[in-house]
């Protein structure tokens, strides 16, 4: 059976799936067609409902979930690992209302997350997360939202930082936050969708085990090259969460959505929206 499969070319994901899409592990039968995506292609695309397995945004998830389930391996969840907001110039958070802001993508969980601490600054434009800092320099906007491996660099550019929005949800709940989960579609049957999880957490091992066997692949779609950043990139976005959500997990998800819904910025979501129980 052949499955089809999204993800970014984002170090922390190409490092989680390269195992599972090139053979290295027991795929108890399945085969899956990847494609590699920008984080807002990939949620815009689970909008429409045809991909099987893909990663995305938790933001997102709220407009998708009607047609995917929450897969216990494979999120993006911890702490001190937020999106930043930045500037060139020194800005204070009560210019906001009245600054033009960048953003990853209007369904990213940074978008959502910054919705929630400043509700008033509504002047935003979409760029690709890779050109924010470029647009910043630029000129073009006064402060961007960053994600992925451009938290890395943006001091190096001479950016500064004006709020983290980890630490903004981490105060706010004590939890730690949810950026990217990784789901599969309602259509899939159960049995199918528990082997996909049982592979994805199998393939997570098999990189934790011998990371040298995801260095190539991971290297090739790497947006920043220096591997340092790359490291450092799988180091803050895979974590033990990845592996397995768990009790906290869970509640941080529940909990960024009950927020959201507090604030009337996502619609209701269905009952249920974990492929497993807590206790699976």
């Amino acid at each position: 059976m052949k499955l089809t499969l999204g993800f970014s070319p984002c170090p922390n994901d190409t490092f989680i799936f390269d195992a599972m899409v090139h053979g290295r592990i027991d795929t108890e039968g399945l085969e899956f067609d990847f494609f590699l995506a920008d984080v807002e292609e990939l949620n815009r695309r689970a909008f429409e409902g045809k991909v099987d397995i893909t990663k995305m945004s938790y933001h997102a998830y709220a407009y998708a979930a009607k047609n995917y389930l929450i897969l216990d391996s494979g999120s993006a969840l911890g702490r001190k690992n937020g999106p930043l907001l930045i500037s060139k110039r020194i800005i204070v958070p009560e210019e906001l209302d009245k600054s033009l802001i960048a953003i990853p993508g209007q369904y990213t969980t940074a978008n959502l997350l910054f919705s929630i601490a400043w509700p008033g600054a509504k002047n935003k434009k979409e760029y690709l997360f890779s050109d924010i800092e470029k647009a910043l320099l630029n000129e073009e906007v006064d402060a961007g939202l960053i994600i992925h491996e451009t938290r890395f660099t943006y001091a190096k550019k001479g950016l500064k930082k004006i709020a983290d929005m980890g630490e903004y949800w981490e105060k706010l709940t004590n939890l730690p936050i949810p950026l990217g989960t990784v789901v599969i579609n309602r259509s899939v049957s159960e049995n199918v969708a528990l082997k996909v999880n049982r592979i994805l957490r199998r393939s997570l091992d098999y990189a934790y085990r011998d990371s040298q066997a995801s260095y190539e692949f991971v290297v090739r779609n790497a947006q920043e090259m220096d591997r340092t950043v790359m490291n450092n990139h799988i180091k803050l976005f895979v974590n033990e969460f990845t592996m397995k959500l768990g009790s906290e997990g869970r509640t941080a998800i529940e909990r960024l959505f009950s927020v959201a819904r507090g604030v009337n910025v996502i619609p209701e979501l269905p009952q249920r929206i974990f492929l497993t129980s807590p206790e699976a």
